[in-house]
């Protein structure tokens, strides 16, 4: 991935959760906005569904995403604020359960195998990527608990702020945090750049057999 594809899709991403905002704010109920804002959730669920399942997950999630999306636009889904809800509180649930998933057993970790596909790891290694796994782990199930109580007990207006604008800036204080405080911990690991870890993410997957 070169820089000025990451930059696009940062430029893509800051400006998708701005808009998200505003039609959260002022077009909420519209059913085409509804379809514009559910549409994460459902790639999502395709991209698990496929992974996991093969073609059969994959088509019958394909399925449930038109199937809810006619509900929407026929206007029979209910109340959108609340599908705005499941869909953040969802994602982040899915992603909760992907990080923690890989902390069974002797597995190496969702952060390992991330890891692995910049440079070979070494025990203590991957120690430390299995204890960035659990933090990452934890903030997206905190993150769940964190949607459903704003929610609960705040305006709507304020959850926004907390999905659309908050979520990405935490989320990106700790991928960068983590990448600072790194080498203070462990400053005998091999160095390797913020860009180096985004086309981490985006390579080919690491070998899920591999063991710690």
């Amino acid at each position: 991935m070169s820089r000025w594809r990451m930059a696009l899709l940062l430029l893509a991403g800051v400006s998708y959760a701005c808009v998200s905002h505003w039609m959260m704010l002022y077009h909420a109920a519209e059913p085409w906005a509804v379809v514009v804002l559910l549409g994460p959730l459902w790639l999502t669920a395709l991209g698990l569904a496929g992974s996991r399942f093969g073609r059969w997950g994959l088509a019958l999630a394909g399925l449930a995403g038109v199937a809810g999306f006619a509900l929407v636009l026929l206007g029979e889904a209910g109340d959108p604020n609340r599908l705005y809800v499941l869909q953040h509180a969802g994602i982040n649930a899915l992603l909760c359960g992907w990080f923690g998933g890989t902390l069974r057993g002797d597995r190496l970790s969702l952060i390992g195998q991330f890891a692995q596909r910049v440079h070979p790891l070494s025990p203590a290694m991957r120690i430390y990527t299995a204890q960035v796994t659990r933090v990452w782990t934890l903030y997206f199930a905190l993150m769940v608990v964190a949607s459903i109580a704003v929610y609960a007990s705040l305006s709507f207006a304020a959850w926004s702020v907390l999905a659309n604008l908050l979520t990405p800036l935490l989320v990106a204080g700790l991928f960068v945090g983590e990448h600072l405080m790194r080498y203070r911990l462990h400053p005998e690991f091999e160095r390797t750049r913020l860009i180096d870890a985004v086309r981490a993410f985006y390579g080919a997957p690491a070998d899920p057999t591999v063991r710690r």
